[in-house]
Formats: structure tokens, C-alpha cells, sequence
């Protein structure tokens, strides 16, 4: 797949994971952060988790980030389909994201841009054992069509939603006591090293950073939702940036850049 620059990549915003003042905070700055890349005609490439639970039935979609939505919705219309990469948190999907013009991945992106190779993904595993990088057993479970089909049979959407809410909830503390970005960091350094990509960029360990290497570089683009980081690649370089949404801009955020021989 191709895109031309500049784009924005974002990830790890989990909409709907706080208290209402801090969920109205996180969808006002995506919302604001959308009209802007509109205004500068920036592409945008989420990276999963966007919301913090996120569960269609046929039928019934959630409620959650109806604002959000129908701005993205508004964006994809006037630039073109957004890329979505669904996460650990919210890869329940029936067809409804796609209607809102994203286009739906549920697992990695290959890009090429100005002639460098690009592979997108979470970050929390993937199924093509090319990559030696399993989910967890769980995730794995989570997201099989038979267990899917299993739990939309047991619970009306009003249950069903309320459960994975708290799972989520619970996963998302789980996951923020063991975070650790060298395992992600080792994987990424091994694919760049074995493989044609010159550029690695994930989330999902919610530790935002840049590690530049001999054969290629890695980006973690830690939280929407706590640092506001993303990584925007335009014709020069790829940096990862902030979103400020005081000034309305995007800056550059102050990371250890890492070079590693």
C-alpha cells in the first residue's frame, strides 16, 4: 500500500477508559487534532486502541466516541480512508468503522513511502508466524470469530459492552504495572536487521520513543490519551511530535533518541 506524506500516526488513545471529564478531554483534542490535519491536509494512520473497549453487534453499535466518529467520517470523506489497525482493545468489529470510511486492518500494514518500506502494526502480537511475534493466549482467544460468535449469543449488547468494559479496564491497569518497552524494542531491532523495512512503528506498550539504528529506525508511539505523542512523517524525516492543543499545533516531544550500532 502506498500514501504520500505528510502523514500522522497515532495510537493508544482508549476513549472511554476514564472518568467523563477526562474521556471529553481525549475526544475534544482528537477532534481538534482531526480539523487540523484536514486544514494542512495530513494523512492519518491509527495504530489500535483508540478506544479503550470497543464491541459491534449486528444491529447495535456503541454509543462511545459518537463524536469522534462522525468528525473522522467528515475527515475521510474529504482526504481519503483512513487506515485502522485495530488494537487489543478494540478489534470487535462488524462492519461500521468501514462504513465511516476507515479502512479496517486487523492485523499489520506494509507502506511504502518515498521509496522506504514501512510495516505498521499495534504492537501487541501478530498471527503471521513470519513475524516471531505471538499474542498472548488470551488476545488470541479474544479475538477468534468462534469465541466472538459465542459471547454475541450470550449477552444483549448492554451486558456484553458493560463486561468488556471492565475487562479492559482491568487489562489496561494490568498492562500499565508490567510496562516495559524492551521487548518491542528488541523485536523491532530484529526485524529491521533481518528484514527490507526501514521503519518500524507501533504503540501498545505506552512508552512513547524513537531508536535509531545502523539498518533502520523504530517508533513507539506511546499515548494520545497521557503523553498526546504521535509520529508525523513529511517529505524530510519522521519525527515524533506532541499535540498541543493550548497552541493548536503539533511540537516536537522531548525523547531520548537512542542510536544503537
Amino acid at each position: 500500500m502506498t500514501l504520500s506524506p505528510p502523514i500522522l500516526f497515532l495510537s493508544d488513545a482508549h476513549l472511554g477508559g476514564f472518568s467523563d471529564a477526562e474521556n471529553k478531554r481525549i475526544e475534544s483534542d482528537l477532534i481538534q487534532l482531526i480539523d487540523y490535519c484536514r486544514h494542512h491536509e495530513i494523512r492519518i494512520a491509527v495504530l489500535g486502541d483508540l478506544f479503550d473497549y470497543w464491541m459491534e453487534f449486528p444491529g447495535h453499535i456503541p454509543s462511545l466516541g459518537r463524536r469522534l466518529l462522525d468528525r473522522f467520517e467528515e475527515y475521510n470523506r474529504a482526504l481519503g480512508p483512513t487506515f485502522y489497525i485495530t488494537g487489543n482493545h478494540d478489534n470487535w468489529t462488524f462492519g461500521h468503522l468501514a462504513d465511516r470510511g476507515f479502512r479496517v486492518v486487523s492485523e499489520q500494514v506494509e507502506l511504502t513511502v518515498d521509496e522506504k518500506k514501512i510495516l505498521l502494526l499495534h504492537g501487541d502480537g501478530l498471527a503471521d508466524p513470519r513475524f516471531e511475534l505471538q499474542r498472548p493466549l488470551v488476545h488470541r482467544i479474544l479475538r477468534h470469530p468462534q469465541f466472538i460468535r459465542l459471547y454475541r449469543s450470550l449477552f444483549s449488547p448492554a451486558w456484553a459492552l458493560r463486561l468488556m468494559k471492565s475487562f479492559s479496564k482491568w487489562n489496561r491497569k494490568i498492562g500499565s504495572d508490567e510496562e516495559d518497552g524492551a521487548p518491542l524494542t528488541r523485536w523491532a531491532k530484529r526485524q529491521l536487521k533481518n528484514s527490507e523495512y526501514d521503519l518500524v512503528i507501533c504503540g501498545h506498550d505506552h512508552i512513547p520513543r524513537m531508536k535509531q539504528f545502523a539498518f533502520g529506525s523504530y517508533i513507539n508511539l506511546g499515548t494520545f490519551y497521557q503523553h498526546r505523542t504521535m509520529a508525523y512523517y513529511n517529505n524530510r524525516s519522521i519525527d515524533l511530535v506532541s499535540w498541543d492543543a493550548g497552541a493548536q499545533m503539533l511540537q516536537l516531544f522531548d525523547s531520548t533518541n537512542t542510536i544503537d550500532e
